[in-house]
């Protein structure tokens, strides 16, 4: 059929069920853009294009589908490096669009002209670039179907002349893989393990929810009698409500769950690369079983035995490999059906043990936390002690929530109070761990899912970076709640300061004037803005902005007041106490 590449272009987008995309609108793709309306897209303009990428990845996180995100050629294609980034480490299938500088100008230093290519080339799965306007259609499936079947970012670099001319096309279908539940020899020496295992323990993973199998990963778990933790950042891949769930590992997570981990056998990695951070030491237990075997099933072969020594390796969707692993299991004696109802009566103790210690840790009680306590008592009156105002939060969280969680340290002591019961509600920068991600996260999200209810967490330092996306929630009407921790500090950073450098503070402190109002800033945005100081209203606070956002359609912001207390240090395995050889620095130790 004749057509214009851009024709070609928009058409793919359609077969392969594009309703939205976010960007900002440039003339290098404009002649596509004219036609998306027709098309039954909707092109969702944004303030800054980092926040458009986000947007595209918290769209493909909460619907499991294609997030799409496009700019203009050269700054506003670099603006979403960072962003990309994040989603590849989130495996999110988003498709990065990048409109380029024009065939017969390319390598003059033009307008607007970089080289596209390079930029992403680490954060992206596959890179399509449009070489001729006949192979439109072509390269743009290719970056849709590749987006799917390698579990990540994308990008179709597009020069911007070849969206005009004509072509000769056929539109190509989505192609999507069937993926097995792995080896058949993998398999079995797999359930020969748990069949051998006293203390199996299943490690939950980010593969479970992207698979759609956290009913299988629940069956496999009952028939086991294991105890489930989560992965790192992967809170929603297990539901809370279970009795054999048992929180997440890694930094801020469970007692529960490592304790019960550390006296495991055999570990079931279930769709986790059991990546480095999601698994270092904490409160002050090296946890990771030193002698257990381990089981490890992803979907990415170069995933196994990257980071833990296995025992067995399988390439395959975690979902199916749950599901062949179960049936294996069924008519089996399992040496842990032995001592089944003894470890259930140790899950639930473990885990009422850390409720119990969490519902009582009201604040830090290093000296520096406590010295602050006082200070900022002094100053401000009782703010609010950050592990209190989480706790408040959790407990007024609808069931159906999905909650977005910026970088920062009260935002990771927030992995110790969310818990969900389905999947595809929890959403965090994973192991880039940038900041300015949450709020944008969450309208792309809530964008997806405007049924559910969405909260983003963020600290004062990195809602600074990405606030301004609260004009695009309102002017696109996709409602969406946000808590702002303020307490006036780049707060795990300044830990590092405390612990390793004399408290000497470069840097970390964020309004000393005591000037900004974060509340009046959403006010003038067009969104709700309320400011809480007192812990009795927090809650109630979160459930009216919830109601407003659901049934008024409105944004609010919620500026809660914390005290300067901090917890444990972000990267404790990152640094050591200092060392100086030159004179004029031999106080600075």
């Amino acid at each position: 059929m004749k057509m214009t590449p851009s024709e070609a272009f928009v058409e793919t987008l359609v077969a392969n069920g594009v309703t939205d995309i976010f960007g900002i609108m440039g003339s290098a793709f404009m002649d596509a853009m004219d036609i998306f309306a027709p098309a039954g897209i909707r092109l969702i303009p944004v303030v800054h294009e980092q926040g458009a990428a986000h947007m595209a990845d918290g769209y493909s996180r909460a619907s499991g589908r294609h997030g799409v995100v496009i700019g203009q050629n050269g700054p506003g294609i670099s603006n979403c490096v960072t962003a990309i980034a994040a989603a590849y480490w989130a495996h999110s299938p988003v498709v990065m669009i990048t409109p380029e500088t024009g065939t017969m100008t390319m390598g003059m230093g033009g307008f607007q002209e970089a080289n596209q290519l390079p930029m992403f080339q680490e954060f992206v799965k596959y890179q399509g670039h449009v070489n001729n306007p006949k192979r439109m259609a072509e390269y743009t499936a290719r970056c849709f179907d590749r987006a799917m079947s390698e579990i990540g970012p994308t990008q179709l670099n597009i020069p911007r002349d070849y969206f005009y001319g004509e072509v000769d096309v056929e539109i190509p279908q989505p192609q999507r893989l069937d993926r097995g539940p792995g080896g058949e020899q993998s398999l079995s020496e797999a359930a020969d393990l748990l069949a051998q295992a006293k203390f199996p323990v299943i490690v939950s993973g980010g593969g479970v929810i992207m698979a759609d199998g956290v009913q299988e990963c629940i069956a496999l778990a009952e028939r086991l009698g294991a105890p489930v933790v989560n992965s790192y950042q992967h809170n929603d891949s297990f539901p809370a409500s279970h009795p054999l769930w048992c929180g997440s590992l890694g930094y801020q997570g469970s007692k529960a769950g490592m304790k019960l981990i550390s006296k495991a056998d055999v570990v079931l990695a279930l769709g986790t690369r059991l990546g480095p951070f999601g698994t270092l030491p904490q409160h002050g237990m090296d946890y990771w079983p030193k002698d257990a075997k381990i089981i490890q099933i992803d979907a990415d072969h170069k995933m196994l035995g990257l980071v833990k020594k296995i025992s067995v390796g399988i390439c395959g969707d975690a979902k199916a490999a749950a599901t062949s692993l179960t049936s294996r299991l069924a008519n089996r004696e399992l040496a842990c059906d032995a001592n089944k109802e003894q470890r259930a009566n140790e899950i639930a103790d473990e885990k009422a043990t850390w409720e119990a210690e969490l519902n009582e840790w009201m604040h830090e009680k290093d000296q520096y936390s406590l010295d602050m306590i006082a200070e900022q008592a002094d100053e401000q009156g009782n703010w609010l002690h950050p592990r209190q105002v989480l706790c408040e939060l959790e407990n007024a969280m609808p069931k159906d929530v999905m909650v977005s969680t910026d970088i920062g340290n009260i935002n990771s002591v927030a992995h110790s109070y969310l818990r969900f019961e389905r999947p595809r509600s929890f959403f965090a920068p994973m192991s880039f761990g940038n900041c300015g991600y949450a709020l944008p996260t969450m309208i792309g999200a809530k964008a997806a899912a405007p049924d559910r209810p969405g909260v983003a967490y963020a600290g004062d330092g990195a809602w600074a970076m990405s606030m301004v996306e609260v004009l695009t929630a309102v002017r696109h009407d996709i409602p969406v709640t946000a808590v702002v921790f303020h307490n006036r500090q780049w707060g795990a950073e300044k830990k590092n300061q405390v612990d390793f450098y004399g408290r000497r503070f470069v840097a970390g402190e964020l309004n000393q004037k005591g000037n900004e109002n974060f509340a009046e800033m959403a006010r003038s945005m067009g969104a709700e803005g309320i400011t809480v100081d007192q812990l009795d209203d927090v809650g109630a606070t979160l459930k009216k902005a919830i109601d407003a956002q659901m049934n008024d359609g409105k944004t609010t912001v919620i500026e809660v007041m914390c005290t300067r207390e901090l917890g444990d240090p972000f990267r404790r395995d990152a640094l050591s106490k200092p060392v100086r050889y030159l004179d004029k620095y031999k106080d600075y130790v």
